[in-house]
């Protein structure tokens, strides 16, 4: 793409940022995502469609309210930015296509599973379980191809299910969430069984250095409920955009 397709990229992916940010407060909350309208969370105050600009009303307001002058949290321009910026990099390195409309959905899914994850420690169903049909339905017309996403599927689903019930077993208590195993599904979907192994690994070694280093500073015990889920979606970013390089490299040593 050229740089003007990029802006124009960049300006869609913070209004779907901004879309993103109510999906990310009322998913959790069980409320509807069209109605009402953007409010205020402090007050109540139905949001003016000049208060509603992405990013440039948080900088114009100052991070308050118009009417009571409460805080907006800042995950509002983070994640509109983070949104635009990702839409921009994988646009810059994909050819437009079915893949790049299959990666720009999968991305966008990640960053809400990614933060509703980190703070409720819950990965709805809503997202995970129609991102598997979706994910598929693009494998037919862009890579990995049916196969590899069926593959991807079984493989991403199956091997967190093993694990989830062998730990229930052993330890006689749920260690991870079925939402987890439906999240590493969808992956396998829109990414293929290559993707979703490396992106288990990434994950998991992501995971295990912030267990140990919340372990460190704390001086707590093994016994942490980590969101799992964040560490998936940052292994599957990785996993879409430098996968193909890391396991060129990786098979490298065996060469």
């Amino acid at each position: 793409m050229n740089p003007s397709e990029l802006v124009l990229v960049g300006i869609l992916g913070l209004c779907v940022g901004s879309f993103l940010n109510v999906c990310i407060y009322r998913l959790p909350r069980h409320e509807s995502l069209v109605r009402p309208p953007s409010r205020c969370p402090n007050c109540g105050r139905q949001l003016s469609w000049f208060d509603n600009i992405p990013l440039l009303s948080w900088l114009i307001l100052r991070g308050r309210c118009r009417r009571c002058q409460e805080p907006i949290a800042i995950r509002y321009p983070i994640v509109e930015l983070t949104t635009g910026v990702l839409w921009v990099s994988i646009a810059a390195v994909t050819p437009p296509g079915a893949l790049l409309a299959s990666r720009l959905v999968l991305v966008t899914a990640l960053i809400v599973l990614f933060m509703i994850d980190l703070e409720h420690q819950i990965l709805p169903n809503v997202i995970t379980v129609p991102g598997i049909v979706v994910g598929f339905l693009f494998s037919l017309i862009a890579p990995p191809g049916p196969v590899a996403s069926i593959l991807g599927i079984v493989a991403g689903a199956g091997i967190l299910y093993a694990i989830a019930a062998g730990y229930f077993l052993i330890r006689g208590e749920e260690g991870m969430g079925m939402g987890d195993v439906k999240m590493l599904a969808m992956l396998g979907a829109f990414l293929g069984w290559r993707a979703v192994l490396l992106t288990l690994v990434l994950s998991s070694f992501a995971g295990a250095a912030v267990g140990l280093l919340l372990m460190a500073f704390s001086r707590g015990t093994m016994r942490y409920a980590l969101p799992f889920g964040t560490f998936l979606a940052m292994g599957a970013l990785i996993a879409m955009l430098s996968g193909e390089s890391l396991l060129a490299w990786y098979l490298g040593f065996y060469q």
